[in-house]
């Protein structure tokens, strides 16, 4: 099994967001040594609790401090951008830190309206554009078009992986012979089905799944990480969210009325969560139903100790040719 890690750069109560960006290249550092095989930043915008919104610069500093895993965007919202710029970008980053550079790419909006707007002044009519977009980008990181082309160019391309949460997006990754990575963990569809529509293809690419997973030695912490994190959810949707990722004890302290107890329990149901044998054996199990070899793992700690643990928790268990 291959075990890769998606980041989004979340500030804690009381953090900066420098220091979050800085735990963001010590998680990479750390997933390098630990023997994952990518480290993913999301892109979003507006958003007082996440400051990755230009994961391209920060996977600049990355790649300076890490060796062999893989970088990539997670994922670079293509209707905001003209395709000829997102190329050159990654295909400096390939140029610098050679065959380990990955674009993710998706087409949701990653912030509120507010955001979009000041993004982009025709954010829908981009979505609608996307299949044109794709098969521009994707002439331009083949070098297709000899009369321009995205400079630098590089000695390996990057890879790229279409991401997305439903059916639409594997029928768009299929169509478009491209990768794909689906994000269990913010999706209500059946992954199987999803699986399946991308996998009609004649000659399907990498398929990559994206689940929660909050491990520690002792079960009952791992519960309370877990707990921690789906309280955080629950409360986004009320309007009643901390100002940051909270701790596990202002979490616990928190009174939370009836809707927002079911969401929250509803939020942990869909976490994989326990000791690393107990996390192990799930994923395995899951690897098996979805025919995958690789998972993605999200793991949004208050602390970035209890992050790493997970991590490399997780590493020892199933990463056996470390």
């Amino acid at each position: 099994m291959k075990l890769s890690i998606l980041d989004q750069a979340p500030v804690s109560v009381n953090m900066s967001a420098g220091e979050a960006l800085r735990n963001s290249v010590k998680l990479a550092v750390a997933g390098d040594e630990l023997g994952f095989t990518r480290f993913w930043l999301a892109e979003h915008h507006g958003m007082s609790g996440l400051s990755s919104s230009a994961p391209e610069v920060t996977l600049g500093a990355i790649g300076m401090v890490t060796k062999n895993i893989r970088l990539g965007s997670g994922a670079t919202l293509l209707p905001y951008y003209k395709p000829f710029k997102v190329a050159e970008t990654f295909n400096t980053l390939a140029a610098l830190y050679g065959d380990r550079i990955d674009i993710g790419i998706g087409r949701a909006p990653g912030g509120d309206n507010k955001a979009s707007e000041a993004l982009s002044d025709n954010y829908l009519q981009q979505v609608f554009k996307m299949p044109e977009l794709l098969a521009e980008l994707q002439g331009f990181i083949k070098n297709n078009d000899k009369s321009l082309r995205a400079m630098p160019v590089p000695d390996t391309p990057p890879q790229l992986w279409m991401l997305g949460t439903s059916g639409k997006s594997a029928i768009s990754a299929r169509d478009s012979n491209m990768n794909y990575c689906f994000g269990e963990f913010m999706s209500t569809s059946n992954p199987l089905e999803v699986l399946d529509t991308y996998r009609e293809s004649s000659s399907p690419g990498k398929i990559i799944v994206t689940v929660n997973v909050f491990c520690h030695e002792n079960g009952e912490t791992a519960r309370k990480l877990a707990w921690s994190y789906a309280v955080n959810q629950a409360l986004k949707s009320t309007g009643r969210a901390f100002k940051g990722i909270s701790s596990p004890e202002d979490a616990a302290a928190v009174e939370l009325t009836e809707d927002e107890r079911l969401e929250a329990e509803t939020i942990l149901s869909n976490l994989i969560f326990g000791t690393p044998e107990e996390a192990g054996a799930e994923l395995t199990r899951l690897s098996e139903a979805y025919q995958v070899e690789e998972f993605m793992i999200v793991t949004i700690t208050h602390n970035i100790e209890d992050k790493i643990n997970s991590y490399r928790l997780l590493a020892d268990q199933l990463l056996t040719e470390r």
